[in-house]
């Protein structure tokens, strides 16, 4: 089955543009998109979309406030948990919007600039659970939040089950500064399977639930600055 995706934005000329790059995929089907944010609830109540593309500013609900109400809808209704996963696409880098839509459970936030294999990579993410941030924001967004983090809790970093391979670090690194599954590939001279496999086997080790936390490990450990 494809991933099902409803579009919100209420730009047409995005909507638009989102719809022709993601049907261009065999493997991703838009079945609605929309121009606000309460006609983005009442499109995932009746197609209940793998996915949902979300702007921020828009008319009579913002972004935030459904990816809020569908988080609380989802903590009440236990068959609806996984569905929608969102993903945040908007112009607007501010930290507040980043933290509050993590925070409120999105899978994803991506500038509109990004290229179309990233939003095309941040759909696929969603869809099996795992995550996908802007490049231009993942750097100064993880570096910020992963110490202030660990001084607040006061908790012990934590320590792979097994030490990562030279291999594997590398990848990390890649994907600590933001770099796609694509990108890494190309920069390390392998192939797309053989980083997912890394990745994988990187996610199990560090028992994290997605590349976020694996990237927010990277600087909390000091991998990604190789202080390691």
């Amino acid at each position: 089955m494809p991933i099902s995706v409803v579009i919100a934005d209420d730009q047409e000329m995005v909507r638009t543009g989102f719809r022709m790059i993601l049907e261009s995929q065999p493997d991703i089907e838009v079945v609605a998109d929309v121009v606000d944010g309460e006609a983005a609830l009442e499109a995932v109540e009746h197609h209940d979309p793998d996915v949902l593309l979300l702007d921020i500013r828009m008319p009579k609900l913002d972004g935030l406030e459904v990816t809020r109400r569908l988080s609380a809808l989802a903590a009440t209704r236990p068959e609806r948990a996984q569905r929608p996963r969102i993903v945040i696409v908007t112009t607007f880098d501010l930290d507040e919007y980043v933290h509050t839509a993590l925070r409120n459970g999105a899978s994803g936030f991506l500038l509109k600039d990004a290229s179309p294999a990233m939003l095309v990579e941040a759909v696929q993410a969603a869809a099996v659970g795992d995550s996908l941030i802007s490049p231009a924001i993942t750097v100064r967004l993880l570096r910020d939040m992963a110490p202030a983090t660990t001084a607040a809790t006061g908790a012990p970093l934590k320590q792979p089950t097994e030490p990562l391979t030279d291999r594997e670090a590398d990848v990390v690194r890649c994907l600590a500064r933001g770099a796609t599954n694509a990108e890494i590939a190309a920069e390390l001279y392998v192939s797309l399977s053989t980083v997912k496999t890394h990745l994988a086997n990187v996610q199990l080790k560090l028992d994290a639930r997605n590349r976020v936390e694996i990237a927010a490990w990277a600087w909390e450990s000091g991998l990604a600055t190789g202080s390691t």
